[in-house]
């Protein structure tokens, strides 16, 4: 037996899979261990090196105001990025090139360029250019560099997205009249969103975690810039990078499992996985467009697929 996209292992395969994945757990094994005793050997493990993460000052002073402006950062970024990957992305599929064009070469230089690189050029910009006072600049540096980056790849997913699906939903679109802004935003967008969700979610946590480079670099207050300050404090610089670590883990599995949550919403309000306009979305559609294309209403219900093959 197989499937589409790969031969579904037999009996022999199944034996060798569930080896190497044995051997792989006993590896991780002795390599956690191996972790554990050397940093026992290093008195890594003292109580009194974890013992300040459990009191308030670490906390109030300075993990919880550093990722209060992670979390703004990555926000802000995430709310102007998203809108202007999904422009750029609908620009990019134009039929006029005096936009198409343009817009390309602006998404392609930005994805080519490292984004740290942008932060750096956003920070001396702003230095140069504007009065914005010295404490903000970094944040908006960081937030500057993140969304010319992630907007760019944003654009391709979404570019990637529209263009994954059939054909034949454009031209049933036009065949009932709908000019092309309706037909993106009606059918397209809506049923490319589910395909995208995951590599979008993918880059909003890349948004995230691309914050501690302005930490690194242009001295922003954020999570990870934290731990030097907590570590010169309490001499435990391994412990604040765990905990830190830990943060970063808890933030990125809360988006991840939201960002699941969302994707079997959108799927339950479809007949089937592939399918996003329902049969009475269909026909409020058609009866809309069927007017100006002088074809009823009834005759082009069956123009849209459901994803799995047939008509809705």
């Amino acid at each position: 037996m197989s499937s589409v996209l790969y031969d579904i292992p037999g009996p022999k395969a199944k034996r060798r899979n569930l080896l190497f994945s044995v051997v792989f757990l006993v590896l991780l094994g002795l390599l956690a261990w191996w972790a554990i005793d050397l940093m026992g050997d290093k008195d890594q493990w003292v109580w009194a090196k974890w013992k300040p993460f459990i009191t308030a000052e670490p906390w109030t002073t300075y993990l919880l105001p550093a990722l209060a402006n992670t979390l703004k950062a990555a926000g802000l970024s995430m709310v102007i990025a998203l809108p202007l990957g999904a422009l750029l992305g609908i620009a990019r599929l134009s039929d006029h090139r005096w936009v198409r064009i343009p817009v390309g070469a602006v998404v392609e230089f930005f994805r080519a360029i490292p984004v740290l690189i942008m932060m750096v050029f956003a920070s001396a910009f702003y230095v140069q250019s504007t009065d914005i006072s010295s404490d903000d600049r970094p944040m908006y540096a960081v937030i500057t560099g993140l969304v010319l980056y992630n907007a760019s790849v944003l654009a391709e997913i979404v570019r990637a997205g529209i263009l994954s699906l059939p054909k034949g939903q454009t031209e049933a679109a036009k065949a009932i009249g709908l000019r092309k802004g309706q037909t993106m935003r009606t059918i397209l967008l809506p049923q490319a969103v589910t395909a995208m969700l995951p590599a979008i979610v993918s880059q909003l946590v890349v948004i995230l975690k691309d914050t501690a480079l302005g930490g690194a670099v242009l001295n922003f207050t954020e999570l990870l810039n934290s731990r030097g300050t907590i570590a010169g404090y309490y001499g435990n610089p391994i412990q604040t990078f765990a905990v830190i670590a830990v943060i970063y883990v808890l933030l990125n599995f809360t988006l991840t499992t939201f960002a699941s949550w969302l994707e079997k919403r959108l799927r339950r309000g479809k007949r089937s996985t592939g399918a996003v306009l329902g049969a009475g979305a269909v026909e409020d559609v058609a009866g809309a467009g069927a007017g100006t294309a002088g074809i009823p209403a009834a005759k082009v219900r069956g123009s849209f697929s459901d994803g799995s093959g047939g008509t809705v």
